[in-house]
């Protein structure tokens, strides 16, 4: 029997992103509100339909890039989602994606063409679809990531104090951290440079910036180096 692609059930395919960035004291989350039918005027993540030009990465960064105004940022692919009810117009599986920015690098006059807005990890209201599971989903591996792998530098700007990663990784990790114990750790792992500057904005004293190394990083992974917080 001859056989036809034609004759099998077809479905859309989405891309979504969740976009995390950090304030120095909060990490937060980029929703955008909808503008169309279903659920108009309800919170929402990023997303669009993969192109027939597109693979899937292509199409999460084109998305992130349509709010952000960001490249080359780090992004990675969470899980698949094929609720066959999910979305209630058309049968779509959506990929979602998570992306990590530094919250001041993205361009606000995007932000305000999409009816975007940040909120805090802990105030995120509720959203469209299946957009909570992505999220929850997307927080885990976070964790997971930044306790295992230094990925939550990229929500810092190039130079940070020692307090400033601290809080991060709090945000991140939903614990507190001994600070004499989590700056030994960090410096026995010697993948920061500190900086002659200081940071005059926390006291009169300053504080010491720092920098990542990321070739010192990768020399070190090469070596059988593990990253551990």
């Amino acid at each position: 029997m001859d056989y036809n692609y034609n004759q099998e059930d077809k479905a859309l395919v989405a891309v979504d992103c969740i976009i995390f960035g950090f304030d120095e004291e909060d990490l937060k989350l980029l929703l955008i509100k909808r503008g169309f039918e279903p659920e108009r005027g309800k919170w929402s993540l990023m997303g669009g339909f993969l192109k027939k030009n597109e693979v899937l990465d292509e199409a999460a960064n084109r998305v992130l890039y349509t709010l952000t105004g960001l490249n080359d940022v780090y992004m990675e692919q969470l899980y698949g989602f094929s609720k066959v009810d999910r979305d209630p117009v058309e049968r779509t599986i959506s990929v979602a994606y998570y992306a990590l920015i530094n919250i001041n690098d993205h361009n606000p006059k995007l932000l305000d063409q999409h009816s975007a807005q940040w909120f805090s990890i802990s105030e995120v209201p509720q959203l469209i679809f299946d957009h909570n599971e992505m999220l929850d989903r997307a927080l885990k591996r976070l964790r997971r990531r930044t306790s295992t792998n230094p990925v939550g530098f990229e929500l810092l700007p190039k130079k940070f104090t020692m307090r400033q990663l601290q809080k991060l990784y709090e945000v991140i990790l939903g614990e507190e951290l001994d600070k004499r114990n989590f700056q030994k750790k960090i410096k026995q792992m010697d993948v920061l440079v500190k900086l002659k500057e200081k940071d005059m904005t926390s006291s009169r004293k300053g504080s010491f910036l720092y920098e990542f190394d990321k070739e010192k990083y990768q020399e070190k992974v090469s070596d059988g180096f593990t990253f551990r917080v």
